[in-house]
Order: structure tokens, then C-alpha cells, then sequence
């Protein structure tokens, strides 16, 4: 092939991207983003490689117990067959393709029932014999199209699973994968993952971690408070909600996610009234993208423009959405959640990744090795007898990263820490 473009051209290409950096808002900032961004791309390399160690005789039992034997020609396995049958005996009818939304929901309307759609949480709002079938059908067939033995032979060799990792493959710089379903794993389905003899898993879930970084981000000095307990919304609702941990969720997860209907209402209006500054760094975040503005993460991770119609600081026609129905403004209130969540959970993929990389360099020179990651959880896999350093190790990681991005914030970023043989034993 032709030559690569030589040290000079590189060494120009780096220092043209060191001065952008440092053009930036929050060089600091940028300068961990990038670092953290670039050792994600190793870790997803290097954990593609080495693999998820998998029991592919495990997995064929667990499908034989859900599904039945496989198909010989290469159709439904028995199980599903057989529910299929049953499904278009529900309905009164000799066959139906129970995996078609369009023949299932065809089938519901002849039965006078009228349905939008044939989502799971549709249909256990429906009365009829059919329902619990379907369910039980839809559950089966995503696993057998999912995680079934055509998947195995695809993704899993040398009994390791071989995910394709996309990291900062979501626009908020969350990770992807490129097929293979790594981060869509069934739990039934983690009974195959099972570690090496004398080895053993650690398994570290950061719990909460999106409410946390709104109290860590926003300045609300009352929630960063409530953020240095080990459940948050426990801790909100002592302090603003009369004890209901229930209605603290809520609140706290509607601001975020702009669920701003139904019982979602009165529980916001506490939860403005108390942590006001963490209410309005979200609605902020939320206006500036119904205005067509832009926001970024806490490291200076820019969203992606929308499609409202007006560009980045353009003022907005005051009448061109005074209809609230209107397809602008429809649009605008769909941008605005996006924006509003944007600084949440691109934040929160950021310290994620800052703790892998933390954690890259904790274990460097031992045994371990990282051999799984999904949003806000990590396994190690180490020999059993440095299970308790490494899980020490992953503990001090959560916290450095926390102090990487946040400096001295009281709110805490606490990871649920588990050592377990098989992954579905974990907490």
C-alpha cells in the first residue's frame, strides 16, 4: 500500500488537535474526555479480543430448557412451535405467525379487541386467552433470535464470547456494539458465563449513577447533600418528600427524562421547590434544545444538531409554535427531552469511562483482566485468590474517577461490588 503520512504530518496533526483542546470552554475538562475516550477505544479492543469466557454446554442446555430441541431444518424450535399453536387456537384460527405484529394485531381486532401496537406492556392491559401466550411467545423468540445456537456459533469460539465494541458509539458517548447483543444479555442467558476453574468474576454495578450526576453537575448544594447517601432517593425522600422513596424516584427521574405528565406532576412541583438549582439546570438544558441550541456534557461533549428548524442561537418565531400540537412543536419538545437528558447521561457514559480507564491502570501488571463493560457495569476476570484486591481496586477506581471529574463533591458514586463464579449470580 502507499506510504503513511510520516512523523511530520503527524506531529502537526497532534499539535492542531492539542490547540483545539485548549480553545475549548473547560481545556481540563476536554483533556480528560479525550484521554478517557482514547483508552475506551484500547479497553474495547482489548476486551474484544480476549473475550467474555462463555460455557457454550451450559448455554445448549439453558436454550434446550426454554425452547426444546432445535429445529433440524433449520425452523422454530419445539417450544415455540408449540406456542404458536396455541396462539392461533386462542384466536380461532388453523395458523398464525405469532412473531408477525401485523397478523397478531389483525387477529386481537377480529377478536374486537383494538390495539396500537403489540408491545408487552399493551397487551397486559388486554383480557383475552391469548395474551399470556404471546408474552411467554415474544419473550422465547427474542432469546432464540437473540442469544439462540445460530448466535453461539457466530459470536462464541474457544469458549469465549468475542463482542464487537463501538465505544461513544450512542451520540451521548455511550457504548455500542456492532451485533452480537453484549449489551442486551438476558439473565437467564448470564448462566453460561461462567468463570475459569480457579478463576472468578467481579462484578461492579454504579447504581443510581444518572440522579447522581445531576446532583454532582447542577450546583444544587441541598441534592449534592442528599447525593453522599448510599440511596439517593431514600435520601431525597427524608428530606423533601415526607418519607416516600417512590415519589422522590419519580420526581427525580422525571426532571431528567421530561416525564412531566400524570403522577409525575405534583411530585416535580416538590421537587422545584426544594432543589430549585437542579430543577433548572435541566429545564435550561431543555429550553436551549427547543430553541435549536446546543448543550454539552459535563467534559464538553457537544449533542448532535436537531432538525427543529432554526439554527444554533437564531431566535425562535413566538408565533410559529403557538400551536402546542403543531409539528414544530411537537418537534421542539421532542428535542428539548433529548437535550435535557443529553447532559445527564453523557456525563454519566464519561465517568464511566473514566473509571475504565482508572481501572485499566490498577490492574495493569497483574493477572486480571477486564472482559466485560455495559453502560454502568464491569466485570473482571481474576484468579479466586485476588478476587478481594481487584474488588478493592475497581472501589478505589469509582472513587478517583469521581474526583477526576468532579473534584471534592460530597456526593458519592458508590459501585454495588459482587464475587461471583457465574454472572447471573451477581447482585
Amino acid at each position: 500500500g502507499p506510504p503513511g503520512p510520516g512523523i511530520a504530518a503527524l506531529t502537526r496533526l497532534y499539535a492542531d488537535q492539542l490547540a483545539r483542546i485548549a480553545a475549548t470552554e473547560h481545556p481540563g475538562r476536554f483533556r480528560l474526555l479525550v484521554a478517557a475516550e482514547s483508552a475506551g477505544a484500547l479497553i474495547a479492543a482489548a476486551m474484544g479480543a480476549s473475550g467474555l469466557p462463555w460455557r457454550p454446554d451450559v448455554h445448549d442446555a439453558i436454550l434446550a430448557d426454554l425452547l426444546g430441541e432445535a429445529s433440524p431444518v433449520g425452523g422454530q424450535p419445539r417450544r415455540l412451535a408449540e406456542l404458536a399453536a396455541r396462539i392461533a387456537e386462542a384466536f380461532g384460527v388453523r395458523q398464525l405467525h405469532a412473531d408477525s405484529p401485523a397478523e397478531l394485531l389483525k387477529a386481537f381486532a377480529r377478536a374486537g379487541v383494538e390495539l396500537p401496537n403489540t408491545r408487552a406492556w399493551v397487551l397486559r392491559g388486554v383480557e383475552h386467552p391469548a395474551v399470556p401466550l404471546v408474552l411467554e411467545y415474544k419473550e422465547l423468540y427474542r432469546i432464540w433470535t437473540a442469544h439462540g445456537w445460530a448466535w453461539r456459533d457466530a459470536w462464541v469460539a474457544d469458549g469465549r464470547f468475542h463482542p464487537e465494541y463501538v465505544p461513544g458509539g450512542v451520540v451521548s458517548g455511550r457504548w455500542a456494539t456492532r451485533g452480537g447483543g453484549a449489551l442486551q444479555i438476558p439473565k437467564v442467558i448470564r448462566r453460561a458465563v461462567v468463570a475459569d476453574p480457579g478463576w472468578t468474576f467481579v462484578v461492579a454495578d454504579a447504581g443510581q449513577l444518572e440522579p447522581r450526576v445531576l446532583a454532582a453537575v447542577s450546583g444544587d448544594e441541598r441534592l449534592a447533600e442528599a447525593g453522599g447517601a448510599g440511596d439517593l432517593y431514600a435520601a431525597l425522600a427524608r428530606d423533601a418528600f415526607a418519607g416516600d422513596r417512590a415519589r422522590a424516584k419519580v420526581a427525580l427521574l422525571g426532571a431528567m427524562y421530561g416525564q412531566t405528565g400524570g403522577a409525575a406532576v405534583p411530585a416535580l412541583a416538590v421537587l422545584k421547590r426544594n432543589y430549585p438549582t437542579a430543577f433548572g439546570y435541566v429545564e435550561a438544558a431543555a429550553r436551549t434544545g427547543e430553541a435549536g441550541g446546543l448543550v454539552r456534557s459535563w467534559l464538553g461533549r457537544t449533542c448532535p444538531p436537531g432538525s427543529v428548524g432554526f439554527a444554533d442561537g437564531e431566535e425562535a418565531d413566538p408565533d410559529a409554535g403557538a400551536d402546542p400540537q403543531s409539528p414544530r412543536a411537537r418537534a421542539a419538545r421532542s428535542r428539548g427531552r433529548f437535550t435535557r437528558n443529553f447532559v445527564i447521561q453523557g456525563t454519566a457514559a464519561e465517568w464511566a469511562s473514566t473509571l475504565l480507564a482508572t481501572l485499566r491502570t490498577a490492574l495493569a501488571g497483574t493477572e486480571a483482566e477486564l472482559v466485560f463493560f455495559q453502560h454502568d457495569e464491569v466485570i473482571v476476570h481474576c484468579p479466586a485468590e485476588q478476587a478481594d484486591a481487584v474488588a478493592e481496586a475497581v472501589t478505589a477506581s469509582g472513587a478517583r474517577a469521581t474526583a477526576l471529574l468532579f473534584g471534592d463533591t460530597p456526593v458519592r458514586f458508590p459501585l454495588d461490588t459482587s464475587i461471583v463464579d457465574c454472572y447471573a449470580d451477581a447482585a
